[in-house]
């Protein structure tokens, strides 16, 4: 039997198929924390300090390819975590949500009605776009990129390790470039740095920040030094900043660590 743990309440939910027709009222979040999974981790955090709101998590097991196993690709045809299967009482019919930046937006979307994580005003919207864009597109492959070669490679290739830090790097002086410069993003004043990605003035904390923090925040897993960093003084600020956050430190915390909470953990061995 399988189960899935509410995040909120700690209820064992017994789920004999993962199929659409019998998964339970409510939002559930398939993920393994990762980058990408600690993204959509960190907002369903903050929704729940700031709405309340209730969801499941269940871990899957990369180890045994159950994200490759024929239930989890019918949610997600790329067998890619995390996922979102939103299965809330107004909803007919489970939504499945696949890609983490556009999980950050379905939740967002729906759940964020007071817009604390993202903006009401067209202009704002489509900056937060473009940043969600720019990560996913531009700095997440290069990042991606360096931490495979650098750390999990079968073999090594210095020419790949080289070339994903140089974009990598250059990525982070974009980054820091945009955070220098207040009226890059909709109307900073004067010398004013900003502090987050999108917003007036200094901007707001939205999951255009999310989506590249959880993947800046490992710079130091991916080879590259203090001395580089410090070339970012800004970034590495931004970065502390966002990382202060209750519902970040959680999010990205052992409550989604396996070895930790095994009882969450969905594997192939468990039957269906």
């Amino acid at each position: 039997m399988n189960l899935l743990i509410t995040a909120s309440k700690s209820s064992i939910l017994p789920l004999s198929l993962p199929l659409p027709q019998i998964w339970p009222i409510g939002l559930h979040l398939l993920t393994t924390s990762t980058p990408n999974g600690k993204k959509v981790q960190i907002l369903l955090e903050e929704l729940k300090d700031l709405y309340g709101l209730q969801w499941t998590t269940s871990l899957i097991d990369l180890d045994t390819d159950e994200q490759k196993q024929p239930w989890f690709l019918a949610f997600n045809p790329n067998g890619k975590i995390p996922l979102l299967i939103d299965n809330s009482a107004s909803n007919s019919n489970p939504i499945p949500v696949m890609e983490s930046a556009a999980e950050l937006l379905y939740l967002v979307e729906t759940y964020d009605p007071d817009h604390h994580f993202h903006f009401s005003s067209a202009i704002h919207r489509s900056q937060l776009l473009q940043w969600l864009i720019f990560w996913s597109a531009s700095g997440q492959p290069q990042q991606a990129g360096l931490n495979h070669f650098a750390r999990f490679a079968a073999v090594e290739v210095p020419y790949a390790v080289e070339r994903f830090k140089a974009e990598t790097l250059r990525i982070y002086s974009v980054l820091e470039l945009h955070l220098s410069n207040g009226l890059a993003a909709g109307g900073g004043v004067g010398d004013e740095t900003r502090e987050y990605l999108v917003g007036e003035g200094r901007g707001k904390y939205s999951i255009a920040d999310i989506n590249a923090y959880a993947w800046v925040r490992a710079w130091k897993r991916m080879t590259i030094t203090e001395e580089e960093m410090d070339g970012f003084p800004l970034l590495r600020k931004w970065i502390e900043r966002i990382g202060e956050r209750p519902a970040v430190v959680r999010g990205v915390g052992d409550g989604y660590d396996e070895e930790v909470h095994p009882e969450l953990l969905l594997t192939a061995k468990q039957g269906r």
